[in-house]
């Protein structure tokens, strides 16, 4: 048996099952465990890798740490928008390319495109499968060191950087100085060789701090997939401008937020004094990059609390960048109070908003099973007073 044909047969298995298994001698197990696993993790997060016959997958970290086809093909949108003339999309540098995904999105849009990946065995893998991709212009370079790299490149359209975020003793970093390459100090001579550069950093970097260290930047993208905020992207040019912010929750139906970040600063919205007809929660990218009371300005609403980070009123608002529910009912945590509201609820969604309880525990403290139609927040209104709002989901003309 070869490999391909164990790969084949057992595509579909448990791999630490498999593992455990007798495996033919011919087999070499530790790659077809790395195949399998890694065209198992690819069906959800890389469909066209899953669907491309030929490909190879590298250890399960780099699958995990790699971006998914949605985020990549945002990259790619900014990218095409950024450089929206053809003629200035003469060379693509991805600077620490991994597995190869954001750089096989954006190569497509430019004439010359530069992998670059000091790992070997990455880079072996990468390289093996961009022309079973259907990438015809990507150049690989194997290297260490960046500076060398950057030395025999000029013309440079867009530089793109995904540093490194774990150590050598594989800690996770977020510090922008701790991640390799050390993007602030070599942004200079990245603005020197390119016209763009697009960083790609972690979503629990402080947005406000790398701003202060990286200059020359106009475009901060806070991304996420399906209401998980997933990566923070910072775009530097040459041409110096006030930087916008944008908001954008892929695979949803919520509307991008897009706003100068001077304008998201010192930013205020009323209090209520009561719950209205509906409440609104912002979604993941907005509450990152800290615009949700700008954004609750906009929709005319007005907040529970100064930390609750929830809003409410009378009207239903349409197209809000979050979730939005219509109020059943409300109440304080008194056991009558909460007997009457709760008398025919046997299950429900609990989501816990500057309140000093989990969610876990009001699961437990009002017998509650997870899931269903009924969504309960705990909160805490501006007067102090602890609360749990009953609500369902709202829908559009409700």
């Amino acid at each position: 048996m070869t490999n391909e044909e164990y790969i084949e047969k057992h595509s579909s298995d448990d791999v630490r099952k498999l593992a455990l298994s007798h495996i033919p001698d011919e087999v070499d197990a530790l790659w077809c465990m790395q195949q399998i696993e890694g065209r198992q993790i690819a069906k959800k997060k890389l469909p066209l890798w899953a669907q491309t016959k030929g490909l190879w997958f590298p250890p399960k970290l780099a699958m995990e740490q790699c971006s998914s086809e949605p985020t990549a093909q945002y990259k790619r949108a900014i990218a095409e928008r950024l450089l929206s003339n053809k003629d200035q999309r003469t060379m693509l540098v991805d600077l620490t390319g991994g597995f190869g995904v954001d750089f096989f999105f954006l190569a497509s849009l430019f004439e010359r495109a530069v992998y670059v990946e000091k790992q070997s065995d990455l880079y072996r893998v990468a390289t093996h499968n961009f022309p079973l991709l259907g990438l015809d212009n990507a150049e690989g370079n194997c290297a260490d060191c960046i500076g060398n790299t950057l030395s025999g490149l000029h013309n440079i359209s867009l530089a793109y950087l995904d540093p490194a975020r774990r150590d050598e003793a594989k800690r996770k970093m977020v510090a922008l100085e701790d991640c390799s390459p050390n993007v602030v100090e070599m942004q200079d001579r990245l603005l020197d060789k390119a016209s763009l550069v697009m960083v790609k950093l972690s979503p629990m970097l402080d947005i406000s701090m790398a701003l202060r260290k990286l200059d020359s930047v106009i475009e901060v993208h806070v991304v996420s997939l399906r209401g998980e905020c997933k990566e923070l992207l910072f775009v530097l040019s040459k041409n110096k401008s006030t930087p916008n912010i944008y908001c954008v929750n892929l695979k949803t139906t919520d509307p991008d937020v897009v706003c100068p970040i001077r304008d998201i600063y010192n930013q205020q919205t009323n209090l209520c004094d009561e719950i209205g007809d509906y409440l609104y929660e912002p979604n993941a990218s907005v509450l990152k990059a800290g615009v949700q009371d700008k954004v609750a300005h906009n929709y005319n609403l007005l907040k529970l609390h100064s930390d609750s980070h929830l809003y409410t009123c009378n009207e239903r608002r349409d197209n809000y960048p979050g979730r939005s529910f219509k109020v059943v009912d409300s109440c304080s945590f008194g056991k009558h109070d909460l007997r009457s509201i709760l008398s025919d609820t046997k299950q429900a969604n609990i989501t816990v908003r500057n309140f000093p309880s989990t969610a876990d525990d009001l699961h437990k403290k009002l017998k509650l099973k997870d899931g269903g139609d009924i969504y309960l927040f705990a909160t805490t209104m501006a007067n102090g007073r602890h609360v749990l709002i009953k609500c369902t989901k709202a829908h559009e003309n409700s």
